[in-house]
């Protein structure tokens, strides 16, 4: 079933690749969305597809980039959209 899953991701996670380290994992399960820095130094990512393919991304949402530190992760799964053409590093 599709479905959209919103996460605000807390720790060090910007600099640290952590965005592009999403991005290709997105890509490679066939996720399209976006993660996004925010200002105050959390990472946001809405990310759309088949809900097995949302929680293998979720699973290395949570691991983290090797640079980065996932210190809390947030998230819920809501009604798919259909919006993205693509998965974006913003």
């Amino acid at each position: 079933m599709l479905k959209r899953m919103y996460v605000r991701v807390y720790g060090r996670v910007q600099g640290v690749g952590f965005r592009r380290y999403v991005q290709i994992h997105a890509f490679r399960l066939g996720i399209k969305g976006y993660a996004k820095n925010l200002e105050d130094g959390t990472v946001e990512v809405v990310a759309e597809g088949y809900e097995e393919a949302l929680q293998k991304l979720l699973e290395y949402i949570k691991r983290g980039s090797p640079l980065s530190r996932v210190e809390k992760v947030n998230y819920r799964f809501c009604e798919y959209k259909g919006e993205f053409d693509d998965f974006e590093a913003l």
